[in-house]
């Protein structure tokens, strides 16, 4: 596999559960691809200093000997046993609640260790978004070297950031190219995973990266998950008025893109033919 599409070389994709997260996509998306290339574990962040666990709290679990355990809240990079996917490395984990600059300095620790190239950030985001239509993903970066190989939009957010954005920016100092890509998730049916929305994410991911994995059961499910809003919505007059509202939205904000499109086209192609002429 190549990530030409983005950059040569390593391709870190990361996500976090927690602000970053809306309707778990994010995070659900990197985990599928983690499970899909078959990665394993190559680090660990230590949690100790990073988490407050009264809010992201240890588990108890059983292990295969049916000794108890406590798992601990943490971040993990993975790194694919499969070789046809071996200029990737993955980082998911929760996003961590104190010392975000510290955190992030180890994070840049090990990706420098695993010679890391370039940086993809994954996140979801609550949105006036209909859930009956196609989940949006938008590419945004900083680095104008991105900007120019790739389909993505100049971001110019201001306002409060979670640790994508710090981890972001302590990468663009280092001078490791990133990006992001948000899931616009609809925000009246977030609660619990929105795998249509994490299929978007999958979606996009390979796109920019030029591969292709089996999605799995992952279409079916996001089939499901939205003819269930579907029903949600029938047996809601309120709710299925404010859906209605949305549809015509997009479906008219998608006709004024259209539109402008078409007109940037033909000035081109009128453009051309004069300078021919």
């Amino acid at each position: 596999m190549s990530v030409g599409k983005f950059f040569e070389g390593t391709t870190l994709i990361v996500s976090f559960e927690g602000w970053n997260d809306a309707g778990e996509s994010a995070s659900s998306a990197v985990k599928f691809l983690i499970d899909k290339t078959a990665a394993e574990p190559i680090s660990e962040i230590d949690s100790q200093s990073f988490y407050d666990y009264q809010f992201a709290r240890p588990q108890v679990f059983f292990d295969e000997n049916k000794a108890r355990k406590l798992r601990w809240p943490t971040t993990v990079f993975f790194k694919p046993k499969d070789a046809a996917f071996s200029d990737l490395i993955f980082l998911v984990g929760m996003e961590p609640a104190r010392n975000w600059l510290e955190f992030s300095k180890l994070v840049l620790e090990i990706a420098e260790d695993q010679e890391v190239d370039s940086v993809i950030f994954v996140g979801s985001m609550l949105a006036d978004a209909p859930h009956t239509r196609p989940i949006q993903v938008t590419a945004t970066s900083t680095n104008q070297d991105v900007l120019e190989l790739v389909d993505a939009e100049k971001s110019t957010y201001e306002g409060p950031v979670g640790i994508l954005t710090v981890l972001s920016m302590e990468f663009e100092e280092t001078g490791i190219p990133t990006m992001s890509l948000w899931a616009a998730v609809p925000h009246y049916v977030h609660n619990g995973p929105v795998p249509k929305a994490t299929l978007a994410l999958v979606t996009a991911i390979e796109a920019h990266l030029g591969f292709s994995i089996d999605h799995g059961n992952l279409p079916d499910e996001a089939f499901k998950w939205e003819r269930a809003v579907d029903e949600l919505a029938e047996a809601d007059e309120d709710l299925a008025e404010y859906v209605a509202g949305l549809e015509s939205a997009r479906d008219e904000s998608e006709q004024t893109n259209g539109d402008a499109l078409a007109r940037e086209v033909e000035q081109f192609l009128r453009q051309a033919e004069d300078e021919k002429d």
